[in-house]
């Protein structure tokens, strides 16, 4: 009982979190930054191409919600390895290795930040965008699915990631960040993925905890972050497809099969990473899925949710 309740608590506090987080700053002024640099941090929902490519279709477009931030500003941001300040890799995990693929030689998000401080500073015209959790989701349920976790410790386990990213999130603010965009994880149980392991239940309770340990540790932090929240989002996207332009939310479009670890959650599924417009279900208008494998969305979703965010970042600062 008394467990139950304690939990009861901290869901409300991390709404409260949410809400207070994503409410500061005044829609009727006028965006009072025009960021100069966009710098960015986390796992495959913010990969602009680190390795060549995208967790998503790659197709020439605005791919990724990152992308359209800063294309709605007017600037460009690219990955570290194309000369840019986007330090986000697929499958980076918040400070956990290996990665979701079993690769130790993939930057945590943490070691990200770690490479961005030993060479730069922050400028009060920067833009920082974070977004990470996933990656450690699917990583602690390779874990259940071998034995080596119990699903309790699953839980605690996604907690704890969230609960480090919160410290990054704090350590970048101290390093003098002024403006920090953040979302966490999307609940992966509306995923093609969950759906197919039947484990929907388990991955919901794990992402939620991932977020709601992330909030309530930032809760304090509202001058310099903005949570934007992917959850809310993909969940309408999923639950509501049509209000947004997509008819089918739960078939992955790509058809790009990875005989290695590709995504983490198994040899020979369809790894995003390797789509392109030469690898979608036939006849299919990619603009219409949700889904570009079963974990990570399409361009189409990405655009939609980096509206969303863009917008959100005009009212706020």
């Amino acid at each position: 009982m008394a467990a139950n309740w304690m939990r009861r608590t901290l869901v409300a506090a991390a709404c409260a979190s949410a809400a207070l987080l994503a409410a500061c700053g005044s829609s009727s002024t006028e965006s009072a930054i025009s960021p100069q640099r966009f710098i960015a941090f986390g796992d495959g929902l913010a990969d602009v191409g680190q390795k060549g490519s995208s967790y998503t279709i790659n197709d020439g477009s605005i791919n990724n919600w990152m992308l359209r931030i800063s294309s709605n500003y007017g600037g460009t941001l690219k990955p570290v390895s194309a000369g840019g300040l986007s330090y986000a890799q697929g499958n980076a995990r918040v400070t956990a290795t290996p990665d979701a693929a079993g690769n130790a030689a993939t930057p945590t998000v943490t070691q990200q930040i770690d490479q961005f401080l030993a060479a730069n500073k922050f400028a009060d015209t920067d833009l920082v965008m974070l977004s990470a959790g996933g990656s450690d989701i699917i990583a602690g349920m390779a874990a259940v699915q071998a034995g080596t976790l119990t699903e309790e410790q699953y839980v605690a386990a996604a907690g704890k990631a969230g609960q480090e990213l919160a410290a990054q999130v704090r350590r970048l603010s101290d390093a003098g960040a002024k403006h920090i965009l953040m979302t966490g994880t999307y609940d992966l149980s509306r995923t093609p993925w969950a759906k197919a392991i039947k484990k929907e239940s388990l991955i919901s309770s794990a992402s939620r905890r991932f977020n709601d340990d992330l909030l309530v540790n930032i809760v304090d932090m509202g001058k310099t972050v903005l949570y934007v929240d992917v959850a809310y989002y993909v969940n309408l996207f999923e639950g509501s497809p049509g209000g947004y332009g997509f008819t089918d939310s739960s078939t992955p479009v790509c058809t790009s099969v990875d005989a290695g670890p590709g995504i983490g959650i198994g040899a020979g599924e369809v790894n995003s990473a390797l789509c392109t417009t030469a690898t979608l279900l036939p006849n299919a208008n990619p603009d219409r899925f949700l889904f570009a494998d079963k974990v990570y969305i399409t361009p189409a979703a990405h655009r939609e949710f980096g509206n969303y965010a863009y917008d959100r970042l005009r009212n706020r600062w």
